[in-house]
């Protein structure tokens, strides 16, 4: 858990360090400091405290359904696996995240884009104002070109994030919390990222099951805010409930 004390604010050219490709992971000292500097959460109420065997439970639990629904959903790891192959590529894709404690770690996905997808999208980008609006407000893509076809079925019926289930195994994860964010999110929650990185981010949560990308940008936060300062095992397992039907309807998804 992150420690309760607030330190002085940071600069937001100062929030992220040695986040390059050299590796050196994200200074959290400096991550929180300047998240609690943010416009975005101004109450200061406090966060509900979980006793250790709460939380230790909810670790046991994760450990115990990601180990069995591995097991249970190996063929479809299987045939999905061989979809996600057919285009050339890799078949898992590990995007890089923010985790508890702003610790990084890369989130598996089975691939759904193009295997240059990073210079599809910087083309896009630097050509398209309205591509570069729609990306600079929500970090996502209606219309993305660097999506293949198989990936556009895999994303609306959200199996390309069944290998998360090792990251949860591993301890990245949870089966339910705040969506992963990427580095360049930290600085759009503000101080409500001093709440998101309180949890180890979730596979599935309110946000997944409040319409996903239908649902604007800081009502997402707010979401994970409200989850991270809240949290019961009650409320997970309802978020794990009504994922299934979530997931069905489609809400959001692209």
């Amino acid at each position: 858990m992150a420690s309760q004390a607030f330190t002085a604010p940071l600069s937001r050219q100062a929030v992220l360090v040695g986040a390059s490709a050299g590796g050196r992971g994200y200074d959290w000292h400096r991550l929180h400091a300047a998240a609690i500097d943010q416009h975005l959460d101004r109450e200061r109420r406090p966060a509900v405290r979980q006793n250790p065997a709460t939380r230790i439970s909810k670790r046991l639990f994760d450990i115990a359904a990601s180990a069995s629904l591995l097991a249970l959903l190996s063929p479809l790891f299987l045939t999905l696996a061989v979809l996600a192959k057919r285009d050339g590529g890799p078949v898992l894709f590990g995007h890089r995240r923010v985790g508890a404690r702003g610790q990084p770690f890369k989130c598996w996905k089975f691939r759904t884009m193009v295997p240059n997808a990073e210079a599809v999208l910087a083309r896009l980008l630097s050509t398209d104002p309205a591509a570069r609006a729609e990306w600079e407000r929500d970090f996502k893509l209606r219309d993305d070109p660097r999506v293949t076809k198989v990936g556009r079925f895999l994303r609306t019926t959200s199996l390309d994030e069944l290998p998360q289930l090792l990251n949860v195994l591993a301890g990245d994860m949870s089966l339910v919390g705040p969506r992963p964010i990427v580095a360049d999110e930290v600085r759009r929650y503000g101080a409500a990222f001093h709440d998101y990185s309180r949890c180890r981010p979730g596979i599935t949560g309110v946000w997944q099951i409040s319409g996903r990308n239908d649902t604007g940008y800081g009502e997402r936060v707010r979401l994970d805010r409200d989850y991270a300062r809240n949290w019961s095992f009650l409320s997970d397992l309802r978020v794990l409930l009504r994922t299934p039907s979530a997931v069905l309807r489609r809400d959001g998804a692209y």
